[in-house]
């Protein structure tokens, strides 16, 4: 079987490293355009540029992949399969065309639930006990072609979006390897989505991040792990940006305006909810790196009575 393989970041990865393994020859891998990174803004590669190239595989990175030279390029590579993962732009009908065995896509979520660039983060946002990996046979839509396969797992109490990431990347590799040997086989199978179950999963921005303590403790406590590493949950202090990267949820209540600081400690800040009290056990101040609070505190004051986000 020979195969063009479509992704881009660390999730990807993986996937790609199934191809080889499984000794598809791998006619070309294409990915996003190198992007300027950090405060340096020094080119870097994408990942799965990095990863190609130490196996020698040839690597193209067209602007628009939908362009006519670059669709007319495809079909000349013959594929008899394309593998889509966390690529980053949409396919025309003309390229999902192109492949014997069509365009199969791994998506880290169970669809239809989540369809979406961001289903990882809004799972946890969303407070979901599980979530998982789906193949499909991609279409015109926005993940709503037809399904392949599907590996549920449930979802940690305290994790984060990064570290769910981690372990769906891995489980998609898997997940693709059997999907993989079924289209072989000619024994895939074929289960059409049913819209009526859909829920879409955004795109994240920074604003996203922003703590509304008008919301439960819970919401509050979810929306910290699901847009963790990224954007980043944060609250206003004193008019600064207080990151906050860990907190919990306490079994308590307060009758303070929500977001009021009500206690600093060792253990955290003790922060007022719409229902009840939250603590925040890890923040970063402007120009600081991440600390658990009772480390901050030993260098700094955080006042009481405060209203965060204010």
């Amino acid at each position: 079987m020979k195969a063009v393989f479509m992704g881009t970041p660390d999730f990807a990865v993986p996937s790609l490293k199934v191809l080889i393994e499984e000794g598809i020859e791998i006619l070309g891998v294409i990915t996003q355009p190198d992007k300027p990174k950090g405060r340096g803004k020094k080119m870097s590669m994408p990942p799965v540029k990095e990863e190609a190239l130490k196996y020698g595989i040839d690597v193209y990175q067209p602007k628009k992949v939908k362009d006519k030279e670059f669709v007319e390029f495809l079909k000349s590579l013959n594929p008899d399969i394309i593998v889509v993962v966390a690529f980053g732009q949409i396919l025309s009908k003309e390229i999902l065309s192109i492949p014997k065995y069509g365009c199969i896509n791994v998506h880290a979520s169970l669809l239809p639930k989540y369809r979406g660039a961001a289903p990882i983060n809004w799972v946890i946002i969303n407070g979901e006990k599980t979530t998982g990996i789906t193949t499909m046979y991609m279409d015109e839509g926005l993940d709503t072609g037809d399904m392949i396969l599907k590996a549920e797992i449930e979802i940690g109490s305290e994790e984060t979006a990064g570290e769910l990431h981690d372990r769906l990347c891995i489980l998609g590799g898997e997940v693709l390897r059997d999907t993989l040997k079924l289209i072989k086989e000619n024994k895939a199978p074929r289960e059409v989505q049913d819209d009526s179950l859909s829920c879409y999963a955004p795109m994240m921005d920074k604003s996203l991040g922003s703590i509304d303590w008008n919301k439960s403790a819970k919401d509050i406590f979810n929306l910290i792990r699901g847009t963790n590493p990224w954007p980043s949950s944060f609250t206003k202090y004193k008019g600064q940006t207080m990151k906050v990267w860990k907190s919990k949820v306490l079994d308590k209540k307060s009758n303070e305006k929500p977001g009021t600081v009500l206690k600093v400690d060792q253990n955290g800040i003790y922060v007022s909810t719409k229902d009840g009290i939250l603590l925040i056990e890890e923040i970063q101040m402007p120009g600081k790196k991440r600390m658990y609070v009772k480390e901050y505190i030993k260098g700094n004051e955080i006042d009481e009575k405060v209203v965060l986000g204010e």
